[in-house]
């Protein structure tokens, strides 16, 4: 749904807490230099913005690119995993000092923080996580953050940094996110094509938003993409963050946004505790429960999901694993923690709740997901 919202009075000059994100493409140059002009462009912004108040958390890329030109690997470093690995651990290095050197001339303390997506997706270490942050911008540091990709394998990826810029704008409390992108936000069809429309702001990401961008809506940049923008919107605007998609190939982007540059601004949704946006926002999920139509309506109102509305279980998941519940069509409409085991999950789905002590020998758990642990998607 498209909105008449205006991004930049919501997030350079009133959000005293904001996410920018920087794709390798904008930081690194095709032959793996930086862009240090830019970059210097970028920072001013930056360090503008801090005297004026308002902090900043940085989520960047670009160590696989620079490490696999100190190396000479092929293929920008990802021609294997092992090559990938290598190459952030030498790049992240090169990646840090960078930020460091450019945010010390402004009188800025950079502090650096790598991260993987169990660090997040673990309810623990993403609390562990959100006070380190709290105390770093606390003492007017600016926290730089990347993924581990030294260590990080398939499993456990983010894949690309725009998620990563959200779940860190969740753990941080923050107000508002800025994608700088390659391109000027989101349109109604590929930019490139006759008629190409910018959507200067979106009220919520229905089938309509997701069909333009499989169709080819979509910006080259990184591993990233604008469905991975899109995704990152969906995590963002959940948690009652806005964000802003914005070009970043000229001079003092953010500057640029703040002066009414072009955009593609998501609103924030309202309502929801702060356990329930990192319910929602999880990438990675043990299992699933299918639920009939009667479910479906109970969970839409607020209830439990009751064993009675349960129609099958999948995955191998233990109690309290976050898993999702969809219709019986596969769809996922909500997302929880789980207060059985699998095996007891699959055992009294369809049963009502007197049935339930006989059938597993002790006095059971009312629900498979309690509401209070359970987040609509």
């Amino acid at each position: 749904m498209v909105a008449d919202l205006n991004p930049a009075a919501f997030l350079p000059t009133t959000c005293p807490l904001l996410v920018v994100k920087v794709g390798s493409s904008l930081l690194v140059q095709p032959n793996g230099g930086v862009r240090r002009e830019w970059l210097e462009t970028l920072v001013a912004d930056i360090s503008a913005r801090h005297q004026a108040g308002q902090r900043i958390i940085i989520v960047t890329s670009g160590a696989i690119a620079l490490g696999a030109r100190q190396m000479g690997f092929d293929k920008g470093g990802r021609a294997s995993l092992a090559d990938a690995q290598a190459a952030a651990s030498v790049g992240q290095i090169i990646l840090s000092g960078i930020w460091a050197e450019l945010l010390g001339g402004q009188g800025l303390a950079a502090a650096q923080l790598l991260v993987t997506l169990d660090d997040l997706e673990d309810r623990r270490r993403y609390l562990n996580i959100a006070a380190t942050l709290d105390r770093l911008l606390g003492a007017g540091a600016v926290p730089v953050i990347n993924e581990n990709d030294s260590v990080a394998t398939e499993e456990i990826r983010f894949g690309d940094n725009d998620r990563l810029a959200a779940r860190v704008a969740q753990a941080a409390g923050a107000a508002g996110v800025v994608l700088l992108s390659d391109v000027d936000g989101l349109y109604d069809r590929a930019p490139h094509l006759p008629g190409a429309e910018l959507l200067s702001a979106v009220e919520k990401i229905d089938g309509r938003i997701r069909i333009m961008v499989a169709e080819g809506s979509s910006s080259g940049m990184g591993s990233g993409g604008m469905a991975s923008k899109l995704d990152a919107a969906d995590i963002a605007t959940r948690a009652g963050i806005g964000i802003a998609i914005t070009s970043g190939l000229n001079d003092h982007p953010l500057a640029a946004l703040e002066q009414g540059g072009p955009s593609t601004f998501f609103a924030p949704r309202e309502g929801g505790s702060a356990r329930k946006s990192w319910l929602g926002g999880r990438l990675t999920v043990k299992g699933r429960i299918r639920v009939d139509d009667g479910a479906v309506r109970a969970l839409t109102a607020g209830s439990s999901l009751l064993p009675a509305g349960a129609l099958s279980v999948e995955g191998e998941f233990k109690r309290g694993d976050v898993i999702d519940i969809s219709a019986d069509d596969g769809i996922a409409i909500a997302r929880g923690l789980s207060e059985y085991d699998a095996i007891d999950a699959a055992r009294i789905c369809g049963h009502r709740s007197g049935e339930l002590e006989a059938i597993l020998g002790t006095v059971p758990r009312s629900v498979l997901v309690h509401r209070d642990q359970l987040v609509l998607l």
